[in-house]
């Protein structure tokens, strides 16, 4: 069970102390609490995975749509920059 900050919930006595015949001065307890906390975080960061490559995604697409805005933008000024060189006179 996790505590209030998704800290395994590791009873006070056996902090610090391993089962006995262990020499790290961890037990199975403070593994598994380990562990979890990794798989956690593992998680998390899967998803900020895929979060990032979704936004990554949407920016390329807004990138491509205002591509295509500017370019008909440019089409758009240079086409009434051509009436304006003409002038009222070529239709006479």
């Amino acid at each position: 069970m996790s505590g209030p900050n998704g800290e395994p919930h590791v009873p006070a006595g056996s902090v610090g102390r391993g089962e006995e015949g262990d020499d790290d001065g961890f037990g199975e307890t403070e593994y598994a609490a380990i562990n979890s906390m990794l798989d956690q975080i593992n998680s998390c960061l899967d998803h900020l995975e895929e979060k990032n490559d979704h936004l990554h995604a949407r920016l390329k697409e807004l990138l491509e749509s205002n591509r295509q805005t500017r370019l008909e933008f440019q089409q758009q000024s240079e086409g009434q920059n051509m009436q304006d060189v003409q002038g009222p006179h070529a239709d006479v």
